[in-house]
């Protein structure tokens, strides 16, 4: 999905992301193409298996280079966290342990508070294979869990990491937001406006029939029109379709230009 805009800031803070003994270029290179689009920075590994640095992981980061450029690379997982004020690890298994278990929301919110308090905050992600280990999870203060399928909840890390930052973000509020349309809710005037030229144009083409049924025919369309709260611009869009369908006739499919104008009340011929 392109989205890279030059010309905007970028979004460079947040908890530090710790990968414990990654395996592929590959998935270190997508973890920091999900750092950056989630406005997260800082980047460390833990004895990556295929030592730094790794082409194949920036090439996988598709141009977020200023994530890959600051990767530092740690012998233990007790250097990676020295600096750290506090720590999740996350996990989907089962541990035998009395650390706090939160969600992906949950943590987000944690992790906002102490950094509002100036505090240095991590996640752990562990291996692709089997994650980490119960000594790794005790390093850390808190672990957060996903609410995946129980008998599938195995996830690739960079999907992890994904969740994990979306959160950042979604607390944050500062990406990028849906276009808010500016459409004028339409009043009782402007449907009944409608309710009248559908009235005058079905009447002419011999829709209500049998003609003792008209008024409950007509109650029928205004039901129809006043259960989706339509908006004045809808309103148009639906009037122009009806006003091109006026046009048409057997011999003239594609209409033959506007119907004629009607004189409004009040107006001379």
């Amino acid at each position: 999905m392109a989205g890279t805009d030059k010309q905007r800031e970028m979004l460079c803070e947040g908890p530090t992301i710790i990968l414990v003994e990654p395996q592929l270029g590959e998935n270190i290179g997508m973890v920091a193409r999900a750092m950056a689009n989630f406005g997260l920075g800082e980047l460390r590994l833990v004895n990556p298996r295929d030592g730094w640095p790794n082409e194949k992981a920036r090439a996988a980061a598709s141009r977020a280079d200023h994530i890959i450029d600051g990767v530092a690379v740690f012998a233990s997982l007790a250097d990676a966290i020295a600096d750290l004020n506090f720590v999740f690890a996350t996990t989907a298994r089962p541990r035998d342990n009395f650390k706090p278990v939160r969600g992906p929301t949950e943590a987000a919110q944690a992790l906002h508070g102490r950094f509002a308090r100036g505090e240095k905050t991590g996640i752990l992600f562990g291996r692709e294979r089997w994650g980490l280990t119960n000594e790794e999870v005790a390093l850390a203060d808190e672990i957060v869990t996903f609410p995946v399928n129980p008998a599938f909840a195995s996830l690739n890390i960079a999907q992890a990491v994904l969740l994990m930052s979306y959160e950042w973000m979604q607390q944050t509020g500062a990406g990028v937001k849906p276009p808010e349309h500016d459409l004028t809710p339409a009043t009782k005037q402007h449907l009944e406006s409608l309710i009248s030229y559908l009235d005058e144009v079905l009447e002419a083409r011999g829709y209500f029939r049998p003609a003792d049924k008209k008024p409950r025919m007509l109650e029928n369309l205004r039901a129809l029109f006043t259960r989706p709260r339509f908006t004045v611009e809808e309103l148009g869009v639906l009037r122009g379709v009806l006003a091109s369908l006026e046009r048409f006739s057997p011999k003239n499919p594609r209409g033959a230009g506007a119907p004629e104008e009607r004189t409004r009340p009040g107006e001379q011929d």
